[in-house]
């Protein structure tokens, strides 16, 4: 059995030879060691080894979008201005809206150091931001072009590596960014109306570009992020149903009817909100973060929603960069118990991360080892 056949068999809840192990981030994105960038943290010698592990022992699910270009009658250029400089080694993007009288900016900043950028400054502040900035143009939203091309050039390069995962956000995941945490929270708990009119907006734009990609490319594994936004501690479970399943479900829907399998991406506590994602009609879900991060065990998720949605973890990214190798064995083992015992539709081995700064140590390499080697043993 070939790595992108033992994927889709865990998809499709049929047997495969062994658990399929997998890396997120690393073997996921496409990055050029080679690429002599300051911004580019791969180009360190000490991220080759772990590079060429993933390339060669995991099963890739490689994380692409489509193509998406404004149409020529969208007003976007009217209201929104991009500007990106350099100060004290750091790329800075500064950003600028102009609209309904009003003038709001966002600013970030990427070190060379780390795979991160950072948000200094959030583009609205309050509720009467939010105000102004649902008076742009429905247009800004409505005309883009969408081009899968690079989607199956993609898959032809993975080959029988694995297989392309369509990685796209929800609404919420547009949304809530577009403040700070604080200013976030309060407008969903307090602005309620106001902040579903934010999804609908978004919902315009993110629902009509699925299902072009999910007609256009189907049959394939999407990750969905946002819905965490949602989670405890940060939102009560009734506030997911609003918020994620009445946006996010439909994109799930649209999915599912091309014959392509939706994983929702959730850090953190989910045992509270998962009979929601299963109402959704989710396949799959990561990293099922175990506590103290999260709130539920694996073995827990196996028994209570594995027969509908495959699995995807549930390895702390913190516990492959500190934990001691022996120590970390015995996690990565009970996961591979946990996540392929009694019946289910598949289990992925995965970590919920992956390093962000330039150098890989022996210790997280190693431990990396210890994944492929788990579970390519495992029966």
């Amino acid at each position: 059995m070939n790595r992108r056949e033992r994927l889709m068999s865990t998809f499709n809840g049929l047997p495969v030879d062994r658990p399929a192990v997998n890396f997120y981030e690393i073997g996921g994105f496409q990055v050029n060691p080679d690429d002599p960038s300051e911004f580019n943290i791969y180009n360190d010698p000490s991220w080759r080894p772990l590079l060429q592990l993933a390339e060669e022992k995991t099963d890739i699910m490689r994380m692409c979008g489509p193509a998406v270009k404004d149409s020529s009658e969208n007003p976007r250029s009217e209201f929104f201005n991009t500007e990106q400089y350099m100060k004290d080694g750091s790329l800075f993007t500064k950003t600028t809206l102009n609209v309904a009288d009003r003038t709001m900016t966002a600013l970030t900043r990427r070190d060379p150091e780390i795979e991160t950028v950072w948000t200094i400054e959030h583009l609205l502040k309050d509720a009467d931001d939010l105000k102004a900035y649902l008076q742009l143009p429905d247009e800004i939203y409505t005309s883009f072009t969408v081009d899968v091309s690079n989607l199956f050039e993609q898959e032809r390069l993975v080959g029988d590596k694995g297989v392309v995962m369509v990685d796209t956000g929800d609404p919420i995941c547009w949304a809530a960014p577009l403040f700070s945490m604080e200013d976030y929270l309060v407008v969903a708990l307090t602005e309620q109306e106001l902040f579903h009119s934010l999804l609908e907006k978004i919902s315009m734009y993110l629902h009509p570009l699925t299902e072009i990609v999910a007609r256009d490319f189907p049959g394939h594994l999407w990750r969905i992020c946002g819905p965490e936004y949602a989670a405890e501690p940060y939102l009560p479970p009734a506030l997911f149903n609003e918020y994620v399943v009445k946006y996010t479900g439909p994109m799930v829907k649209t999915i599912s009817k091309y014959g392509g399998f939706p994983r929702i991406h959730c850090h953190g506590q989910i045992k509270n909100i998962l009979p929601y994602i299963a109402q959704m009609g989710a396949a799959g879900i990561d990293p099922i973060e175990p506590p103290e991060q999260g709130d539920v065990e694996l073995s827990y998720v196996r028994e209570n929603y594995g027969k509908q949605m495959a699995l995807f973890g549930n390895i702390e990214a913190s516990d492959l960069e500190n934990m001691d190798p022996s120590d970390f064995e015995k996690v990565v083992e009970k996961a591979l118990k946990e996540g392929t015992a009694g019946e289910g539709r598949g289990f992925v081995l995965m970590p919920s991360s992956c390093p962000y700064g330039r150098n890989i140590t022996a210790k997280t390499m190693k431990n990396y080892e210890t994944m492929v080697r788990l579970a390519t043993n495992w029966n």
